[in-house]
């Protein structure tokens, strides 16, 4: 167990947290969540002692090991693959440098050899010898070859890097086990490894992260941090946003009995506990729905922008034909070959691949790139916008929002300051947030703009490289039922498992030696044993 006790922090005049106490137990799994600068890694870093609060303070029950994700990737460097992980276990290890260090020694005396038995009891309790065998299981479970385990760290690329210190924090069966976007750069199949190491694991898990089908996996709590507070909710994510939002209805339908709110509410629990016992979620989790009180059931104050996609013109029957379309990098490896697509209209296709191939292709498509082979054509009533995985070059400027937007604006009536001024208040920019320069935007303000310049245009055929790239889940969720409920026709590639599934109705995947094109849904593309024998030939040399 490991508790917050009166927590209360303040940068300025800014209050982060104010009296803050929450319990973490038990085999329970925790996702904090809340909207961009809330506090969510800050609250992390005060459970694991790497911020101080200005008053208050975190019990962790005596005898009980807490292991956190570092974000430090460089802080092992001059280590071994496999002694980063072991390390995760700070005792284990100062127990094993011990006692090899005594072994080491030239003139063992008795002296040496009593300490170095209590040491080897010791390490015999923690189950030291199996240290080596475990921390190689974790590394290849998380996609680390064995041939790799032995390299130093300062050998390993930034992506192995994340997935070793993930490892080491998974190691030793942790008491208390903190995780801070634990799935960043990792793949559908080593985040699916992951979500099923942490529904077998029998301890206490805080966890934050942006992948919505992450959190309804693993998580039986969210935790809401907001206004300062923190506020526990029973279930996973997809039951706290479903249920804040019927209880937000439910507030501004105010002739409604109470009687009959709570019917809605209880029939609403019913309903998603029935859900949730078919997932991947253990039964007990599905118990714990069953017992939430619907009085407990509050609206959440979050805010979400307003993404609604509008067609100037409806598009014809010609939309996109790609013919033996290739591409070779400037070292000459082929990043995808003969590429065969006609797209119809109404198709939202997934486009899959090795991310640097896929983000070729958009670049290909929007002619930014010269295909090395090959030719594509949009028919002629086809009007699109397109969103780059790298939107660096659109806010070098020092314009504020309002012209920075207004130059995207090609109706002459929505160039009015008023009209961009209510445009970007529905993008959650407001009152003087208007005027600052574009240069200085967070990574998610950026995208939020990205996103308007898209709208702007009206088109009938969007193209979205990563659009879910640092948005906060707020802005994913909306822009998630934005893109589902589009009449029109896109492509697009998102590492976001939940967004993928719930608008592709067409899949796409795409390497040097061709490409798959299945009409079926994310999930199923995903299970499909024959689809798994096939991708196998489109993977990179």
């Amino acid at each position: 167990m490991i508790e917050a006790q009166n927590i209360s922090l303040q940068f300025g005049k800014r209050v982060l947290f104010d009296e803050v106490n929450i319990k973490f137990t038990g085999d329970n799994c925790y996702g904090i969540i809340g909207a961009n600068g809330a506090g969510k890694s800050t609250f992390l870093k005060i459970l694991s002692g790497d911020v101080d609060p200005n008053s208050g303070h975190i019990y962790l029950e005596p005898g009980k090991r807490m292991a956190v994700l570092s974000q430090n990737h460089y802080a092992f460097d001059d280590q071994t693959v496999l002694n980063t992980v072991i390390m995760g276990h700070d005792k284990l290890w100062k127990i094993m440098q011990e006692k090899d260090a005594i072994y080491a020694k030239p003139d063992f005396s008795e002296e040496d050899g009593i300490k170095a038995s209590e040491l080897e009891a010791e390490f015999a309790e923690m189950d030291g010898w199996n240290a080596e065998s475990d921390a190689a299981s974790l590394l290849s479970g998380l996609g680390i070859e064995e041939a790799e385990h032995h390299k130093q760290m300062s050998e390993m690329s930034g992506n192995q890097k994340v997935r070793v210190l993930l490892a080491q924090s998974l190691f030793g069966n942790p008491d208390v086990l903190i995780l801070d976007e634990p799935t960043n750069d990792l793949d559908i199949k080593t985040i699916g490894w992951l979500e099923d190491f942490l529904l077998d694991f029998k301890n206490t898990v805080i966890v934050v992260s942006h992948d919505r089908h992450f959190l309804d996996t693993v998580c039986t709590h969210i935790v809401d941090i907001d206004f300062g507070k923190l506020t526990e909710f029973s279930g996973n994510y997809s039951f706290w946003y479903e249920s804040s939002q019927l209880a937000l209805r439910q507030r501004q339908a105010q002739n409604k009995k109470a009687e009959a709110k709570k019917k809605e509410l209880q029939e609403f629990v019913a309903r998603f506990s029935a859900n949730a016992s078919k997932s991947k979620q253990a039964t007990s989790r599905k118990k714990l729905l069953d017992k939430i009180n619907v009085d407990d059931i509050k609206p959440s104050s979050r805010r979400y922008p307003g993404i609604i996609w509008t067609q100037e013109r409806d598009a014809g029957n010609q939309l996109l034909q790609v013919e033996n379309l290739a591409y070779q990098d400037q070292n000459g490896q082929t990043l995808f070959s003969d590429i065969n697509l006609n797209v119809n209209k109404g198709d939202k296709i997934a486009i899959l691949g090795d991310s640097r191939a896929v983000s070729a292709f958009f670049e290909v498509i929007n002619q930014k790139l010269e295909p090395s082979k090959g030719e594509f054509n949009f028919g002629q009533t086809i009007t699109t916008a397109y969103l780059p995985a790298d939107n660096a070059e659109f806010f070098d400027t020092k314009m504020n929002l309002i012209d920075w937007l207004r130059q995207y604006t090609t109706n002459d009536e929505e160039k009015d300051e008023v009209f961009i001024r209510g445009f970007l208040g529905k993008m959650l920019f407001s009152g003087e947030e208007v005027l600052k320069s574009a240069k200085v935007l967070s990574g998610g303000e950026k995208m939020r703009c990205m996103l308007s310049k898209m709208m702007q245009a009206e088109a009938n055929f969007l193209m979205l490289d990563e659009p879910t790239n640092h948005l906060d889940l707020e802005s994913i969720t909306a822009l998630n039922n934005s893109l589902i409920d589009f009449k029109g026709t896109m492509l697009f590639t998102s590492h976001d498992h939940t967004f993928t599934h719930t608008i592709a109705n067409r899949i796409v995947e795409i390497g040097p030696n061709g490409m798959l094109d299945k009409h079926m849904s994310y999930d199923d593309y995903l299970e499909s044993d024959k689809v798994a024998q096939q991708r196998a030939s489109l993977a990179m040399a």
